[in-house]
């Protein structure tokens, strides 16, 4: 029993739950790369906010690699739902784009606030348990929440309906952060 009164977890139990945090990361990853993809198909590089969305998606294409590698040297499989993320992101980010450029931001600060939502609480669950991942977790964790300020920043508050939109695109990334661990 731990201090806590539950059960302390076995070798296997932990090695499990570190390859689902994995997992899940690399797939939010690939999934924002997508996401900035399709809004950069619509906007190109001369529409208010692309030069932003370009740095932003530089950023997560580096987080994507850097994951993608940890997933190789662990023997992490990759969820079994990329190829729906893949079209889901870019959908997801050629539909913002076509609202206007505060819609595209609007679902950067949505995913951002989740994503720095699960990734505090991974970092809260792995405590000192694996020094490499909670580096990583924590440096992207960073990169997040200023893709976040940048959004907001660019006027992702400003977009049509934005509490709906951002309520919207944040229950879909919570449900995906779920589906991703196990599938």
């Amino acid at each position: 029993m731990t201090m806590t009164g539950k059960p302390a977890m076995t070798e296997k139990e932990r090695s499990e739950r570190i390859e689902a945090m994995i997992r899940v990361d690399q797939a939010g990853e690939f999934g924002a790369t997508r996401i900035y993809a399709g809004q950069l198909a619509v906007m190109g590089d001369r529409a208010p906010g692309a030069g932003e969305i370009a740095a932003m998606a530089t950023q997560e294409a580096d987080h994507l690699g850097r994951f993608s590698a940890l997933m190789a040297e662990r023997g992490v499989r990759p969820t079994a739902l990329q190829p729906f993320w893949d079209v889901a992101g870019f959908a997801l980010g050629a539909a913002t784009a076509l609202i206007g450029p505060e819609a595209a931001m609007a679902c950067t600060a949505a995913i951002e606030e989740e994503i720095d939502r699960h990734y505090s609480h991974q970092l809260d669950e792995l405590g000192d348990e694996d020094a490499e991942l909670g580096a990583m977790i924590r440096e992207f964790r960073d990169d997040e929440r200023e893709h976040r300020a940048t959004a907001l920043a660019a006027g992702a508050e400003r977009a049509p309906g934005y509490p709906l939109l951002s309520g919207a695109i944040r229950l879909g990334c919570r449900a995906a952060i779920a589906l991703s661990k196990r599938v």
